[in-house]
């Protein structure tokens, strides 16, 4: 049985220190400092299983880096919908396009006490990032948020982030992809839809795809289904994708040549972006 956090460790109103949280153990994955023993205990047994675990967290937020720079970038839209944001870490989703666009308003969502702290902690230090509480996977919920529809105006192009999160969803394996549909309905043409997920790649890695799903899944955090590239695909339908598709995280738009070979957990996590016609 989990003891009561350390004194050490200071816990918010709200916020249970003996169940895991995923933010809180993506923030263990990253090597941060807002998560507790539970939340440790998760990382730890992801790492029995592949010791390059950290790998899942840190190519998912490379990806979310490129992509965002890309959005900034290369198409200028302002608006941005981050859903299930997580913990602050370096390079979150609106220093990266403000620094490009710097009237950019960003709108994160996500539903776990101590990310709302540090939303709430935003706010106050930018007026064009909002913080959001609600359950990413109901989306008639976040569409119909007042504060979404204060911000986002969706008669006009928008980026739409789910990185790192329908791989978390517990319920019907088709539930996913129907609630990507949701989503990509309610946006108008032109809009960007990027996805991060945990991928099972069919081949001589798809061992330790599988070690570590079992280590997540009957973890106290409960999480962590690996799709296979089609059915990741799945979640982009009614987009176009853009270059080079569906892809390990590692291999879209890197930032330079890859001189090291992956590891095991690198071949393990896959991103893509699609454009609503």
């Amino acid at each position: 049985m989990t003891g009561p956090a350390p004194k050490s460790e200071r816990v918010p109103v709200g916020v249970d220190p003996t169940r895991a949280s995923i933010a809180r153990v993506y923030d263990a994955f990253l090597g941060g400092k807002d998560n507790y023993e539970i939340d440790r205990e998760v990382f730890r047994g992801v790492q029995k299983a592949a010791p390059e675990a950290q790998d899942l967290a840190l190519e998912n937020r490379g990806f979310l880096i490129r992509a965002c720079r890309f959005f900034a970038l290369q198409t200028g839209i302002t608006q941005y919908l981050d859903l299930g944001s997580g913990l602050p870490t370096a390079e979150n989703t609106h220093q990266v396009v403000q620094r490009a666009l710097p009237d950019a308003r960003v709108v994160y969502v996500d539903n776990d006490p101590v990310v709302l702290a540090h939303g709430r902690a935003l706010l106050e230090e930018n007026d064009n990032t909002h913080f959001v509480a609600e359950d990413i996977f109901k989306p008639q919920d976040i569409l119909g948020n007042e504060t979404v529809r204060k911000h986002i105006d969706f008669n006009e192009p928008l980026v739409l982030l789910q990185l790192g999160t329908l791989h978390h969803y517990e319920g019907p394996a088709e539930n996913p992809a129907k609630i990507m549909r949701e989503y990509i309905d309610a946006l108008p043409s032109g809009s960007f839809v990027a996805i991060s997920h945990f991928l099972d790649p069919e081949n001589e890695h798809s061992s330790v795809a599988r070690k570590m799903e079992e280590m997540f899944r009957h973890s106290p955090m409960g999480s962590g289904t690996f799709r296979t590239l089609p059915e990741i695909e799945e979640l982009f339908d009614g987009l176009e994708l853009i270059r080079p598709g569906v892809v390990r995280c590692a291999d879209w738009w890197p930032d330079g040549p890859q001189i090291k070979p992956l590891n095991q957990v690198q071949h393990c996590i896959a991103g893509g972006i699609g454009r609503k016609p």
